[in-house]
């Protein structure tokens, strides 16, 4: 019996950096924005595996489950340096529009 068709995977609402915009908030917001972009990269490869041969049988639960550990499966390798490479150009992005956002004093910039 085949395994009903994945549902595409919707991407998860990422959790905006903290008010302050502390480093470690901005850090943890790149790292999920590579992960869930990594996940969704994988997405299409892990609905090509042949769910008759598969260790765990296939079925509906197992396809219920696929999209939460290539969720795991993205947030592990993010964590271990193997993802995109995004993670850096994200936060350096983060940090340039941090600093863009002065409070506005009347004054013109120079």
């Amino acid at each position: 019996m085949d395994a009903p068709a994945l549902p595409p995977l919707e991407p998860r609402a990422l959790r905006a950096p903290a008010a302050a915009g502390s480093e470690a908030a901005l850090r943890r917001a790149a790292r999920d924005f590579e992960a869930q972009a990594l996940a969704l990269m994988l997405q299409p490869v892990f609905a090509t595996v042949d769910h008759a041969r598969s260790r765990f049988g296939g079925g509906a639960a197992e396809a219920q489950w696929r999209p939460m550990l290539v969720d795991a499966y993205a947030a592990a390798a993010v964590r271990a340096g193997r993802g995109l490479g995004l993670t850096e150009l994200v936060l350096r992005e983060l940090q340039r529009q941090r600093g863009a956002q002065t409070p506005n004093t009347g004054e013109t910039p120079p």
